[in-house]
């Protein structure tokens, strides 16, 4: 502030001698300095006919002379007394915003590290990767809303992360906006609260691309909906980006109103499905080449045929083996420190999982009987059921083929390893199939 006043003071010298004795009492010296603001100073005038002679008679000089010793300033601004109160109270609005804006852009920061480059496609993800691809490369123009759906731990938030990184570094004049859905319906109860709904509005509405992740959360949110809805409309109709992700289709969000359905519905909706053994392995390689790891390629298939449920413990399990070779003092992770790792998670899916539990799911959710599965029918409808039980046992549970052929009525090993073998190949090119099992070991997993 000393600073301030002392710039302020030079000022007046040189107005002294670049304007008239009376002109200087009247308009210069009784004016006082408020603050810079928006590179512009900010003075009061002691009435607003002073003011307005100021304007008129003296505002170049006066500028110019301002600009001599403030660095930065582009204009000033003057005020009447009857001004000064309402400009403080906008500037003090203002102040509030900023700070709003600059607290929720360091919660939604993107992460640097979710890139394309190292984002790993395969057959589970290269459809919603190439449509990521084409939004970051022409937002607004095709597939909007870009909706994305797919479980835990797949990859969703990744390709957000990724298209903003994308937009940021390659097109800076975008004004792009990353937030999950629990903070759009905290800053939303937040503006109510505060009656600032016009400020959240603005946040939310002149942006030219908005990316909301967890979207299914708005379920049941009446009145986050319909603001949402409002959001949508505005963004959608001045063609600006909408990305949504979410683990569930718009079809399956329960209590969401029917004209977000439709209005999610209406751009392109693509899911990303768990990775095949190949994707899992190239991410396994692409992680242990981003952290420097040095493990044994041994240990990376082991990894990518025990873990099949997600990205996110496929490379946790990861860590855990790097950490347990370094913890005993190992330059790279062998197959021991792998075993150990995953000791858990084998011994607590094995515990208490039988042939004969698994057949029990199997009969419930193909409506079958458990003599025909075991027995001599060779319709579909019950050699479909056994093939995919057989498949499932031998996947799920570490137990000799002979075991498994005497459990289904004394079948030969070899009869064994067909129906395993056919299940597995018709998974690679059967969508329905391979829903059907994903379903099935779910909840022989949630059962156990």
């Amino acid at each position: 502030m000393d600073n301030f006043l002392t710039k302020w003071n030079e000022v007046l010298k040189d107005m002294e001698n670049l304007v008239t004795a009376v002109s200087y009492d009247l308009y210069i010296e009784t004016l006082e300095p408020i603050k810079v603001e928006n590179n512009r100073l900010v003075l009061l005038a002691s009435t607003a006919t002073t003011k307005k002679q100021l304007l008129k008679l003296h505002k170049e000089k006066l500028l110019s002379t301002v600009q001599n010793h403030f660095d930065n300033v582009d204009d000033i601004i003057v005020l009447d007394p009857t001004e000064k109160d309402s400009f403080l109270e906008d500037v003090k609005e203002a102040e509030k915003i900023l700070e709003t804006e600059q607290v929720l852009n360091e919660k939604n920061k993107l992460n640097e590290k979710y890139t394309f480059e190292n984002f790993v496609v395969g057959k589970s993800n290269q459809i919603v990767y190439s449509a990521a691809i084409n939004v970051s490369k022409n937002p607004g123009k095709n597939f909007n809303p870009l909706f994305i759906y797919g479980g835990v731990g797949l990859g969703k938030t990744h390709l957000l992360h990724a298209i903003g990184n994308y937009i940021r570094k390659n097109n800076k004049t975008i004004k792009l906006l990353y937030v999950t859905c629990e903070q759009f319906m905290n800053a939303f109860t937040k503006a109510l609260k505060e009656k600032n709904i016009e400020a959240f509005r603005q946040r939310y509405r002149e942006v030219d691309v908005l990316m909301v992740d967890d979207i299914q959360f708005i379920s049941n949110k009446t009145g986050t909906q319909e603001e949402f809805f409002h959001t949508f409309n505005d963004l959608y109709q001045n063609n600006k980006q909408i990305i949504l992700a979410s683990d569930k289709h718009p079809r399956n969000i329960e209590a969401l109103e029917e004209r977000l359905r439709s209005r999610f519905a209406g751009g392109l909706i693509q899911d990303i499905q768990k990775p095949d053994f190949e994707t899992r392995l190239a991410i396994l390689q692409k992680k242990v080449e981003i952290e420097n790891y040095t493990v044994d390629s041994d240990v990376l298939e082991y990894l990518a045929e025990k873990i099949d449920t997600n990205i996110r413990e496929l490379e946790g399990n990861l860590n855990k083996v790097v950490s347990l070779s370094i913890l005993i003092g190992k330059n790279n992770a062998t197959m021991l420190e792998a075993e150990e790792a995953l000791r858990d998670i084998t011994s607590s899916q094995a515990q208490n999982l039988t042939i004969d539990k698994i057949m029990d799911v199997v009969c419930n959710y193909y409506k079958v009987k458990k003599v025909d599965l075991v027995g001599k029918k060779k319709n579909k409808e019950i050699v479909d059921p056994r093939q995919i039980c057989i498949y499932l046992i031998t996947e799920l549970i570490d137990v000799p083929l002979m075991t498994i052929g005497n459990a289904f009525g004394g079948r030969d090993h070899t009869t064994i390893m067909h129906a395993r073998d056919k299940i597995a190949q018709n998974i690679k090119v059967d969508k329905s199939l391979k829903t059907n099992v994903e379903d099935l070991i779910a909840m022989i997993k949630s059962d156990n």
